[in-house]
Order: structure tokens, then sequence, then C-alpha cells
């Protein structure tokens, strides 16, 4: 995980983004398919605006995405992770601006009912479609460029990601 732990100097090179890793009450794991790509499948995640403090850029990103704000803290990740771009995507995306993306994640449980969320309902959809999966499922289905983060991801928020009792 080393190579994906971001530092100070690399803000100037990547992009600031939050992430959620959404856990319903049976241990799954909110994913939605990229509009703009088919079989891309990804958490709720965007740009941080300036000023913006991570967390908020996360649960407003959530909310964009999703349409969902019912939802419950369970924890943060330690530290910034980062990804490179393929070339290709680096030259297009952000006009060029940055390398990839550094990324916090944060853990929230999801406490409303399925149909609060709507993909298609919200102002910008990214998103064609959603579903839950298994913690253990979700870096397959992952563009490859961003698995490793995933996989991180997955093992931070391991402990976590469990079904609630009751």
């Amino acid at each position: 995980m080393n190579g994906l732990i971001a530092n100070d100097e690399d803000a100037a090179h990547y992009r600031r983004c939050a992430g959620i890793v959404l856990v319903n009450d049976a241990g799954l794991i909110w994913v939605g398919e990229r509009n703009d790509a088919a079989g891309a499948w990804q958490m709720p995640q965007g740009g941080i605006d300036s000023g913006e403090d991570p967390q908020t850029a996360a649960l407003r990103e959530l909310e964009e995405e999703t349409g969902a704000t019912a939802v419950e803290f369970l924890a943060a990740a330690p530290h910034w992770l980062k990804y490179d771009l393929p070339d290709d995507l680096q030259r297009r995306a952000w006009k060029g601006k940055w390398r990839g993306q550094m990324q916090m994640w944060f853990a929230y449980r999801f406490c409303g009912v399925d149909s609060e969320i709507d993909v298609l309902g919200v102002e910008k959809p990214e998103f064609d479609r959603w579903r839950w999966v298994s913690p253990e499922e979700v870096p397959d289905l992952i563009v490859a460029f961003k698995r490793p983060i995933y996989e991180a991801v997955m093992e931070t928020f391991a402990p976590v990601l469990t079904k609630r009792s009751g």
C-alpha cells in the first residue's frame, strides 16, 4: 500500500477527491455503473471544492450522485491514497492538469431504504444503474487503474463493513 499513500508533495500533481464506501445493513457495498464508460463501476466519489473539508465533500458527492442522505458515519481512512490515470486519459481528463487523483475515503452505513437512491433523478447523473455487492466483489468491478485503491480501501474499512446485528 505504500506506493498508494499520498504526501504533501503530491498535492501539486493530483486532483484532491473524496470518496464514500456506503455499506447497508447486510454488509453489502454500493457501486454504480458510470454512464460514460459501460462496465466501469465505482463507489461515490468526486472532487473537493476549494476550502471544502474532505468529509463534507464526500457527503456532498454522495447526495449529488445517488440522492442518498440517510447515512451514519463509521470511519475515515488514515491516509490520502493516490492513483495515476493511464497516459491517454491523463492528457484528456481535467485538461491535462493532473496525473491522477489523491483521495480521502470515508465509510458510512446507509440508514435509508433503497428507493431513496435514484441515480437518474439527480441533477447531473453520473451512473446508469447501481447495485449492492459484497466487499470482496468490489475490486473486480473497478477499472484496472483504480483497482489498487479500491483493494486498499476495502482492506482499510474491513473491520466496519460488517452486517449490522439485530
